[in-house]
């Protein structure tokens, strides 16, 4: 190691990759991922531009452009949240078949407790169902480690590599040791380049080779160091732990663990070390962050016999985040969190921001939906979600980036009038212009309101695909110019908008309506960069 830094889990991510040679990092901002890509924006090398690291619109282009420099030979990674992963799921498990040239990473921070998610889902099925190699780091430093043991796989394996962390991993710090740098790979052509084309006839050769390489995968896993099997003293209890998880079973054993101890921090499972721990241990416990992912497995691969213990059977709570306190309990010491953190804390809800330019156009919203008692208003992912709790309360639904759109156009099929979307600006270009489309082409009669404050807001001001370009998006999709109409929601236009919003929502067709004006926070920033000139 050449030097040490205190570094987010997040950064120690980005740090990794840099240091093993990264030519460009793909993302679309989403927590807990999204400070691996701003680390490397700021990064030397990310000012100069000798790695590439521009937002992209949404996860599945960023993959696909990962893809595309993986072809070329070049390392690349790729960040998102754990929903993303569904977004980019066609290009992900596709390119487990087309392989990989250069070495190529995936990175999924999943957010159990769902902070700021909409569900737990677990990322490591995504790699399972993909039969490509799992990385899950225990510490930063480990997720420093793993990034240039990742490309390295890759490249040996010829396959994409995923590498899952969880929120207090990746939003927690801890001092890193870190590397010499690494070149960068130069151009390269794939070997075989006829495996990018997946005809039926080559996808069904690429399949069989995905699963002939299952043994090799099985082989890193069992003896490349990430997972380690150290025995005990107590035959009652075994643990597996995994990532994280690791860390907080340790913590309860600063003099050295009782216990015979699977540590798991690389999948697939190494079965060998399983059937050997169920051998010399009366119960197995099972502590892992997310979903039943290994205690589910563990049932087709060990004997009923064997009592195994975790999420399913009570002993760790069957949903939020493993947390030091239940794998404490679990262990059967008592707890020691003295109080709840809400017996300490005054409850502060979330709010739009004082100043904030989703305000007035909820206000407005509000004004006009109140006459029309059947009206449904379908929202959208972002901060303007917010508007769903008092004093607006003013949208009914919230599912997926996109989906408001798409749910008002059905809404509207089946005779609900008005149905009204709201959308964000960085949604709308991630994944609501094919829902708009959708509606153009059936001139459905909704009303889509793109609300604009030129910046990626919830995550902390990224740039949006689509700033300045909404009104040319709209009517190159085919939205009619009459019935397409940009207002600046400040309060002293409120009368004006109001009219607008009222004219359109009672309108049989599709309109749109596109309130813009900047977020309160970027235009703060800015001017306080601009005095400190």
């Amino acid at each position: 190691m050449t030097n040490k830094k205190l570094l987010l889990g997040d950064q120690a991510i980005a740090q990794g990759a840099l240091d093993a040679g990264l030519s460009g990092v793909y993302a679309y901002p989403g927590t807990p991922s999204t400070e691996i890509t701003e680390y490397i924006q700021l990064s030397p090398q990310g000012r100069s531009g000798d790695v590439y690291c521009r937002w992209c619109t949404n996860e599945k282009t960023a993959m696909e452009a990962a893809l595309g420099m993986s072809y070329a030979g070049k390392r690349a990674l790729v960040c998102m949240k754990h929903v993303g992963m569904n977004v980019c799921a066609d290009a992900f498990i596709n390119s487990a078949v087309t392989g990989v040239n250069g070495g190529l990473v995936v990175l999924a921070a999943d957010d159990p407790s769902m902070h700021s998610s909409q569900n737990e889902q677990d990322s490591r099925f995504y790699g399972k169902f993909a039969m490509i190699p799992i990385l899950e780091p225990s510490s930063q430093q480990e997720a420093y480690d793993m990034m240039a043991y990742a490309f390295d796989l890759s490249e040996q394996l010829h396959e994409p590599v995923l590498m899952r962390v969880v929120t207090r991993l990746a939003h927690s710090r801890a001092v890193v040791g870190t590397a010499a740098v690494r070149e960068q790979n130069p151009l390269n052509a794939p070997a075989r380049s006829q495996n990018w084309v997946l005809l039926p006839a080559i996808a069904r050769r690429r399949n069989k080779e995905l699963i002939a390489l299952q043994p090799d995968m099985n082989r890193h896993a069992a003896n490349d160091g990430y997972n380690r099997y150290a025995e005990g003293t107590d035959r009652q209890l075994g643990i597996i732990a995994c990532g994280i998880g690791y860390n907080y079973y340790m913590e309860n054993y600063p003099q050295g663990a009782p216990h015979t101890v699977l540590k798991i921090s690389q999948y697939p499972l190494p079965t060998d070390d399983i059937r050997r721990l169920a051998d010399t241990c009366q119960s197995i416990l099972v502590i892992e962050d997310g979903q039943p992912f290994v205690e589910e497995q563990l049932r087709g691969i060990l004997p009923s016999k064997c009592k195994i213990k975790g999420r399913l059977t009570g002993e760790l709570p069957r949903d939020g985040e493993l947390t030091p306190d239940n794998v404490k309990a679990a262990l059967g010491f008592a707890s020691s969190q003295q109080n709840a953190p809400s017996d300490l804390v005054v409850a502060r809800p979330p709010a739009l921001c004082q100043g904030c330019g989703h305000r007035s156009v909820y206000e407005a919203l509000n004004r006009i939906v109140e006459k029309l008692p059947e009206a449904r208003v379908f929202g959208d992912i972002g901060c303007y979600t917010l508007g769903a709790l008092p004093p607006y309360k003013a949208i009914n639904s919230c599912v997926d980036m996109g989906a408001s759109i798409t749910m008002a156009k059905g809404a509207a099929d089946a005779g609900v009038f008005p149905a009204i979307a709201v959308i964000g600006d960085s949604t709308f270009t991630h994944s609501g212009m094919t829902g708009l489309l959708d509606a153009v082409n059936c001139n459905s009669p909704i009303t889509v309101i793109i609300s604009d404050n030129l910046t990626t807001a919830m995550t902390g001001g990224q740039d949006s695909a689509g700033t300045n370009k909404f009104e040319a998006i709209c009517l190159g999709l085919g939205v009619d110019k009459e019935h397409l109409h940009v207002v600046n929601p400040l309060p002293q236009n409120m009368d004006e908008i109001t009219r607008i919003m009222e004219r359109e929502f009672n309108y049989k067709g599709l309109s749109v309506i596109i309130p813009r004006r900047e977020c309160i926070q970027t235009l703060s920033r800015k001017a306080k960069q601009k005095n400190n000139k």
